[in-house]
This record gives structure tokens, sequence and C-alpha cells, in this order.
């Protein structure tokens, strides 16, 4: 027979892989080629970020300031007490106890979900620190987990897990320029202004990513073996979907948001893992 609490607890994770499933395709493609220690703890942290974002992203007929504001405090309950009745908060501070997660990175990304309900311009400081919290902070948790209590493997890959974090949230920004300004009123680039968005601008951004990528792509290729493919395949969807962002014109970005469909996204998985298998991943 089960423990009652360990059902509690599988039922809590089981409740951030749902989350997961549903929200992202691709996240949740990378997370199957982890080693299976690696499932539950990254769904935990995805479940997390996940609703986080939406209390600034959808509750619109809220107040989102109350909203954001209960969900810290109830953030750092849960992780002071070891528990919470909210399955998502339950699932995540149960990875970072265990795991060791800094309370500085929780702090720094809901402080960037907080500058979502206050900016709608971003100047450089701005945008550094939004993209240090909202992304980067993120990809320092999965590292925590990734090295299981290897502090010096966590220094040493921590720069480049940034600039991993920094690619993806900036790719994000140009697949989403349209969405973000007429939805919500946003522009995270600084200084560039959705009604002349032009060539010259859009080479610039790309430009930045490429450097995010390159530098990322140093340090997965030194990544635990049990959490280097899952990166990686998470890393070669962002660089497809920033080609072919880049392979537009600024007008196209502009009018729609661009996509990469599922059965690209399959195809992705399928093709890194047999590269993996023989030898050339």
């Amino acid at each position: 027979m089960i423990d009652p609490k360990q059902l509690f607890d599988e039922t809590t994770f089981a409740c951030s892989k749902l989350i997961t499933q549903r929200y992202s395709t691709s996240f949740t493609l990378g997370i199957q080629t982890l080693h299976k220690k690696f499932h539950a703890p990254i769904y935990a942290i995805y479940g997390f970020v996940r609703y986080a974002d939406e209390i600034v992203d959808t509750f619109h007929d809220h107040d989102k300031e109350k909203l954001l504001k209960n969900f810290q405090i109830a953030t750092f309950d849960a992780i002071e007490d070891r528990i919470s009745l909210n399955p998502v908060l339950h699932s995540f501070q149960s990875v970072v106890n265990r795991y060791k997660i800094g309370h500085d990175l929780i702090t720094a990304f809901l402080h960037s979900m907080e500058m979502d309900l206050d900016f709608s311009r971003y100047n450089d400081e701005k945008y550094k620190e939004y993209i240090y919290g909202s992304a980067e902070v993120v990809g320092l948790m999965c590292l925590k987990v990734f090295c299981e209590g290897n502090e010096g493997n966590y220094q040493k890959l921590r720069a480049p897990a940034c600039k991993l974090g920094a690619a993806f949230q900036k790719v994000n920004f140009l697949r989403d320029l349209k969405s973000d300004f007429e939805e919500r009123g946003r522009v995270y680039f600084p200084g560039v202004d959705f009604t002349s968005f032009d060539l010259h601008v859009k080479r610039g951004i790309e430009a930045d990513i490429q450097k995010d990528f390159d530098e990322a792509l140093l340090g997965i290729e030194q990544l635990p073996a049990g959490a280097k493919m899952g990166v990686k395949i998470a890393y070669l969807y962002y660089l497809k979907l920033f080609h072919k962002i880049k392979g537009l014109p600024p007008e196209t970005i502009t009018q729609k948001r661009i996509r990469i469909p599922n059965v690209r996204k399959i195809t992705l998985l399928i093709g890194t893992y047999f590269g993996y298998k023989l030898g050339f991943g």
C-alpha cells in the first residue's frame, strides 16, 4: 500500500507534468530526452514559472498585482514549511529544498514578472534585468538539478546556462513581437519602435542572439550525460526557430507569430536522438 504522503507528493509532481504537456510541446519533448531522474524536478520548475507567467499575461479581469504578490508569499511559505496544498508550489518547493536552489534566483524571477505589470518599454538596463530574471535564472534552476549538488560544475556552467536562457528569451521576443505589442503593449528590445521595425533593426537583434547561442553551446557540450541531450534538443529547436525568423522579412514578424509545426518538432527530436546514439551529438 502506497504511503499517503508519497501519494500526495507524486500527485503534485503529476500536476506539474500535466501543465508542461498542455502548455509547451517543445519543452515536453526536451524533457523526455533527459535522464528519467531529471523529469519530475524539471516539470516542477516549468510548472512554477508557467503559472507565474500566466498571472501577468492572462488574468486581465483580475488584480494581477495582488495575485502575483500572493503567489510570491505562498511560494516562500511553501519553501520554508516544506509543504503546500497548491500542487504546483508543493512540487516546486520539494525541488528547491532538495537541490538547494538559491532564493535569489526565485526572487529575481518573480521580480521580472512584476516588471511585466509596470513596464511596456525597456532601456538597456531594464532589458538585461528582465532577461536575467525571466529566463537566465530559470536555466540556472535547471542547472542546479543537473549538477546534483556538484557546486564546481554549477559554477563552471553558470555563464553558458545564462546565455542559453537569454537566447531562448530573445527568440521568444522576436517570435511574439506582434502579440506582445498588440495584446500587452510591450516592446522588450531597447529603443525599438514596433511601427518602424526594419531590416537594420532586425539584423542587429539577430547578431546579438547568435552570439548568445554560440556561447551557450560551449556549456551544453560540458553538461552531465543525463542532461546533455535534452538541453541540446531545446537548443536545436530554438536554433531552428531562430533561423526560420532570420529568413523572414521584418514585416512578416510584425504581422504574425512564427511557429514550428509539431511534426517538425518530433522530426527534430528523433533526428537528434539518433545522432547521439550514433555518436554524432
